[in-house]
């Protein structure tokens, strides 16, 4: 299905009854790394798969920026009139979580962030430099956003007030301190370093997730 928001079609997916969750992936990936965890959510949520802006099926446009990303999340929630929906974003979706939770405070209940961060220096080092070549090799402006973007204050990371879920692998390209960090500045967070996973092995082509996240969204607002 296809939904017009800020002058872009996003393209996006949707199974399953119950409240509503909306998936967003990584760099340079689609919906479709969601589909075994979407597959168990949809016994108990309307799961809502998204294709960013400039990924899949969705319009290319020549900028591109977290900002934006993170703007057009919120149009498809306020167009599609979801209620009180839950959000869960890895890697770059991780980073849409972090502005949504800043930039519009109550649109969703509840935020599940894996692998994300707040700053380029919260990379190890070696990705970094991984992502450098890699967009010198392609010219892929997805590449060069990793390597600029977010800036996120830590003061902005204080205003996220609904609970929020912060998940990492324990060989992730996510610094574990810069991880930890993020808990520590978000209200209300719960923080699960995950043993032996790395940044997306429980998440990419995966029921892992579902498994994870399941008691954090049932669970009371408050924990």
């Amino acid at each position: 299905m296809y939904i017009d928001v800020n002058e872009v079609t996003l393209y996006y997916e949707v199974s399953g009854r119950g409240p509503a969750i909306v998936l967003v992936h990584g760099n340079a990936q689609d919906h479709r790394i969601f589909r075994e965890t979407a597959n168990k959510l949809s016994q108990d949520y309307t799961v809502y798969l998204l294709d960013s802006r400039c990924h899949g099926k969705s319009s290319r446009v020549e900028t591109l920026g977290y900002e934006e990303m993170a703007a057009d999340v919120a149009e498809f929630a306020r167009k599609l009139n979801l209620k009180n929906p839950y959000f869960c974003g890895y890697s770059d979706g991780g980073i849409v979580g972090l502005l949504l939770g800043i930039r519009y405070p109550g649109l969703f209940k509840k935020l599940i962030l894996c692998g994300a961060n707040s700053d380029p220096r919260g990379m190890k080092r070696l990705w970094l430099k991984l992502f450098a070549l890699t967009e010198k090799l392609t010219f892929d402006h997805r590449r060069r956003m990793i390597q600029t973007e977010p800036r996120i204050t830590a003061k902005e990371l204080g205003k996220i007030s609904v609970p929020t879920m912060i998940l990492a692998g324990q060989w992730d390209m996510i610094k574990e301190s810069h991880t930890r960090y993020l808990a520590k500045k978000i209200r209300h967070s719960f923080l699960r370093i995950l043993p032996r996973e790395g940044h997306g092995s429980y998440i990419v082509h995966s029921e892992k997730l579902y498994y994870i996240i399941k008691k954090f969204l049932a669970s009371p607002l408050r924990q």
